[in-house]
């Protein structure tokens, strides 16, 4: 892989913001940028365990989702409190997944405010995600297509972005928003995926407050270094061709792979798997044409 290091800014004005980043659809890590928060300081493990210590909530692990069994099912049921101690407490891949605060801890919406950079946020879902230091998401792009911002806190967090034209060379599996399971992206095995050693993207590093733009599609892997926990601020689909594009995944892609799963289960997911390291091999044989006529010339 070849990874780049990303913009990195203490601060930014909403013009600045607008030409340099939101409008190129290039990603930027902003500094502390919660800080600016009235309740800052709410924004720990043990305010939300206080505040939601006895909602039972699903958990999810590291390992690939059973064939057998809709993708989006938990591992396992816990209540808060006790996820946050375990979590706190010792090593755990254990993670939540799309924690809806309207829905589920609507009291946390009055410690933030939107930062005025420019562009509209979908705030019917502002959304938290939890992971114990083990904890790792496959990589992926989000589905609704929305330009995010990520805010981290507590624990250390790993990213790597990809612009969405590297999906060729992620082995990206068809009718999916997410790569093959089996590469590990801490320790990428070149020799079975060769497309991968060319994949293009930034490597990011996460701390307490800082804040980091992804434009639509950018595809994502999120390595939790420490427990802690975050929240992704969405935005609209910006331009009607996005928009059409978001609706056909949600409503066409998305539940065409569903029934498919369900009817075909694990040979379903094979057969994607399969395809998608054919047409990865083929992008890089490509590639690897271009490469060799340029130096021919």
């Amino acid at each position: 892989m070849i990874l780049s290091e990303i913009d990195v800014v203490e601060d930014i004005d909403k013009d600045v913001f607008l030409k340099k980043y939101f409008k190129p659809q290039k990603p930027v890590l902003i500094k502390g940028l919660a800080k600016k928060w009235e309740a800052y300081s709410k924004w720990s493990l043990d305010y939300i365990a206080a505040q939601a210590g006895e909602q039972v909530v699903g958990l999810y692990d590291n390992k690939p989702a059973d064939p057998n069994k809709p993708t989006d099912e938990p591992v396992t049921y816990m209540k808060m409190r006790e996820y946050i101690k375990l979590i706190k407490e010792k090593p755990s891949d254990l993670r939540i997944f799309f924690y809806i605060i309207t829905d589920k801890l609507p009291e946390l919406l009055k410690n933030f405010s939107y930062p005025e950079l420019g562009f509209k946020y979908f705030k019917r879902i502002p959304t938290l995600f939890f992971g114990g230091s083990e904890a790792r998401v496959l990589m992926h792009y989000d589905v609704d297509l929305g330009d995010l911002l990520h805010f981290q806190f507590e624990g250390k967090k790993r990213v790597l972005l990809f612009p969405p034209d590297q999906a060729s060379f992620l082995y990206k599996v068809p009718l999916s928003v997410h790569t093959v399971y089996n590469i590990d992206y801490e320790r990428p095995d070149f020799e079975r995926f060769p497309a991968l050693r060319f994949a293009t993207g930034y490597e990011v590093h996460m701390e307490h407050g800082d804040a980091l733009f992804m434009p639509s599609g950018y595809w994502h892997f999120n390595r939790y270094l420490e427990a802690g926990f975050s929240i992704t601020l969405r935005s609209f689909p910006g331009s009607p061709r996005r928009l059409m594009k978001m609706l056909n995944e949600v409503f066409v892609v998305r539940y065409t792979d569903k029934l498919m799963r369900r009817v075909l289960k694990h040979r379903w997911v094979t057969f994607k798997q399969k395809l998608a390291f054919r047409k990865s091999q083929r992008a890089l044989n490509r590639y690897l044409s271009t490469i060799k006529q340029s130096d021919a010339g």
